[in-house]
C-alpha cells in the first residue's frame, strides 16, 4: 500500500495498539488489491484468523480494524485451547464490486510470503468459495470446501458455540441453562445468525430478529413464521421482555448509546469486538447486565478451521465447541471471585496462557 497517510502511521504505532509482532500492508495495482495483514502474537503457534473484505472509509480505519481483530484472535485462540496465536487480515473495498479471482489469487501470494506465520480463513465478506481460490496460491488457507480438502462453512460451529455460551449465561444468571421460554433478540441473521435462530427455536426460545438486509430477515421469517422481526437494532434493544441480546453483525454494538437503553439482562452474541471502548463492560455490570465475552463464545468457527489443518473431523470439533459452555462458566466464576467484569476475567485467563507460552 503506497502513499501511507500520517493517520495510518499513527494508527500503527500509537501506544494503545502496541504489542503486534508484524503488520503487512499489501497493494497490487493490476488486481486492485489493498489489504492489511496483522499478526498480533505467535506465542502459542502460527497466527490464525479470518480475512475481512469490507469498504472501509479510509486506510487508517482498515489498519485499526485489523489491529483490533488480530488482538482479539490471540485472546480467542488462547481461551479456546488452540495452539495458535492471533492474526487477522482485511481487504479494503466493496466485495460486490471489486472481488475477483485475480485479486484473491494475489492476496494468497501475500499471505504465502509470510511462510506460515499467518493462517487465513473466512470472515465478513469472504466465503468458502473465496478460500478455495486463495488456497491455489497459499498453502496456509483454511475454511475451504470439502471438495478442496477443507471443512466447509465454519459458521455452523460458530453458532453452536454462541448457543453454548447462551446456555452458560442462563445458568449463571437464572440458575438454569434451559432457554425454553426465554426471548432472544438477534441483530444480524447472516451466516452465523441464521444457524443461531435454528438452535434457539429447537431449544424452545422466542426469537426476535433484525438485519440491515431486508432479504436476510425475510429468509428467516419465511422459513420460521414464529420468528418476529423489528425494523432495526435500535428497536430490537428496546424490545420489552427481551432476556438475551445477541449482536451477530459488526463490532461496537455495545456503546454509550445502546447500553443505557438495553432491556435484556444478558448479552451473548457472535459479533467480534462488541465493546465499543474500554469501560463499556463496567457500564453493563453496573446495570446488572451479564456480558458473555464475544471472543469466548464465538470461538466455534476458529476451532473448526484450526482442526482443518490436521484433518477435519466434525464431531471432534463439535465436542470442543461444546466446551465453550464450561469455559464461559469458568469466566463468570473468576469474575465474581475477583470482583471484576467477565470481559476482564476472560482477558486475565487468556493473558496468563500466552505469558506461560512465552516463558517456555
Amino acid at each position: 500500500m503506497t502513499d501511507l497517510t500520517d493517520g495510518v502511521l499513527h494508527t500503527l504505532f500509537r501506544s494503545e495498539q502496541g504489542g503486534h509482532e508484524q503488520v503487512v500492508l499489501c497493494q497490487d495495482r493490476s488486481s486492485g488489491l489493498k489489504a492489511v495483514i496483522a499478526i498480533h502474537s505467535t506465542a502459542l503457534g502460527p497466527a490464525l484468523g479470518g480475512t475481512r473484505f469490507y469498504p472501509y472509509g479510509s486506510e487508517a480505519e482498515a489498519v485499526a480494524d485489523a489491529l483490533n481483530l488480530s488482538r482479539g484472535m490471540s485472546y480467542k485462540n488462547a481461551l479456546a485451547g488452540l495452539d495458535h496465536g492471533g492474526g487477522k487480515a482485511v481487504i479494503i473495498g466493496d466485495p460486490e464490486q471489486i472481488k475477483s479471482e485475480e485479486l484473491l489469487l494475489t492476496y494468497g501470494r501475500f499471505v504465502s510470503s509470510l511462510g506460515g506465520r499467518y493462517v487465513t480463513a473466512c470472515d465478513v465478506g469472504t466465503y468458502v468459495k473465496d478460500m478455495d481460490v486463495v488456497a491455489r496460491t497459499c498453502a496456509w488457507t483454511t475454511g475451504r470446501s470439502p471438495e478442496n480438502g477443507g471443512a466447509g462453512d465454519s459458521s455452523v460451529l460458530t453458532a453452536y458455540g454462541v448457543f453454548q455460551g447462551m446456555r452458560a449465561s442462563a445458568r449463571h444468571q437464572w440458575g438454569d441453562p434451559s432457554l425454553s421460554g426465554r426471548t432472544v433478540g438477534i441483530a444480524g441473521v447472516g451466516k452465523v445468525g441464521r444457524h443461531l435462530v435454528e438452535h434457539l427455536l429447537e431449544a424452545g426460545a422466542h426469537v426476535v430478529v433484525t438485519d440491515v438486509r431486508e432479504d436476510s430477515v425475510r429468509r428467516i421469517t419465511d422459513l420460521y413464521p414464529q420468528v418476529a422481526a423489528v425494523a432495526d437494532t435500535e428497536a430490537l434493544i428496546r424490545t420489552d421482555g427481551l432476556d438475551i441480546y445477541a449482536p451477530c453483525a459488526l463490532g461496537g454494538a455495545l456503546n454509550d448509546a445502546s447500553v443505557p437503553v438495553l432491556t435484556a439482562t444478558v448479552v451473548c452474541g457472535a459479533a467480534n469486538n462488541q465493546l465499543a471502548h474500554p469501560g463499556v463492560e463496567k457500564d453493563l455490570a453496573d446495570r446488572g447486565i451479564l456480558y458473555a465475552p464475544d471472543y469466548v463464545v464465538n470461538a466455534g468457527g476458529v476451532i473448526q478451521v484450526a482442526d482443518e489443518l490436521h484433518g477435519f473431523d466434525f464431531e471432534r470439533c463439535r465436542a470442543k465447541a461444546a466446551k465453550i459452555f464450561d469455559t464461559t462458566l469458568e469466566i463468570f466464576a473468576r469474575a465474581k471471585e475477583d470482583g471484576i467484569p467477565p470481559a476482564a476475567a476472560a482477558d486475565r485467563i487468556a493473558e496468563h496462557r500466552m505469558a506461560e507460552a512465552r516463558h517456555r
